[in-house]
């Protein structure tokens, strides 16, 4: 199974920081964030990956390189401006392949085991899901019993999207290349019974300001 990486972001929120280095270069403990995917990654069995990129997207490339240096094969996508979630998956689909694929956010941390997504049987979309953060107290999507439906459907249990996925490709037969986000995709498919998810109760972060960073780094300073 191959993974992509998304770290096109241009990362407004955390700026001036993001003026400087890409978001997914924003160091954690000494480590950009995107390292923590990557070594996660190789870990769990990956060792073929796809980023995209945009802005200051070369320092990515500059620092990852063909990957070898990590024990894994990467291939970039690079977009001259971001193309949101969707668009960049979307655009990146040669180098992916025919089949369902990791995804991870590189702008969030998780000590999540991606190695489980390798034991799936099932080709459907699936996402892990987390408690509600502050900054999402509504939620995402409701989970029941391994499915997962629209957060308005009066399921049991809502929660929040974690960023880290599996996501089949024919999700994307009906979209056209350009600026689109995710989100729209999903709810398609949920619609149509296609995604299953489970609900990780571990350690989670989204690093989209610096006060979440600030966050994270105390918590990777107690391990």
């Amino acid at each position: 199974m191959k993974a992509m990486i998304l770290a096109a972001g241009r990362g407004e929120r955390m700026r001036p920081l993001t003026d400087q280095v890409p978001k997914a270069m924003i160091k954690a403990d000494g480590k950009p964030l995107i390292q923590y995917h990557v070594k996660n990654l190789v870990a769990a069995g990956i060792d073929q990956l796809v980023i995209n990129h945009a802005h200051l997207g070369y320092q990515i490339v500059d620092f990852l390189g063909d990957g070898s240096q990590f024990g894994v094969t990467i291939q970039y996508s690079q977009e001259p401006e971001a193309l949101e979630t969707g668009g960049g998956i979307l655009k990146a689909l040669p180098l992916l392949g025919e089949e369902p694929f990791v995804v991870i956010n590189a702008d969030v941390w998780s000590d999540y085991p991606l190695s489980k997504l390798l034991q799936r049987d099932s080709q459907d979309t699936h996402l892990v899901l987390v408690d509600n953060p502050a900054h999402n107290r509504l939620g995402d999507f409701n989970l029941a019993q391994g499915v997962v439906s629209r957060k308005d459907s009066g399921a049991a249990e809502r929660l929040t999207f974690s960023g880290i996925s599996v996501l089949n490709p024919e999700l994307f037969e009906d979209s056209q290349p350009g600026f689109f986000a995710l989100l729209p995709i999903l709810q398609r498919a949920i619609e149509q019974g296609k995604v299953s998810g489970e609900y990780y109760q571990g350690a989670w972060f989204d690093v989209g300001t610096n006060q979440r960073l600030a966050e994270l780094e105390e918590f990777l300073g107690r391990l």
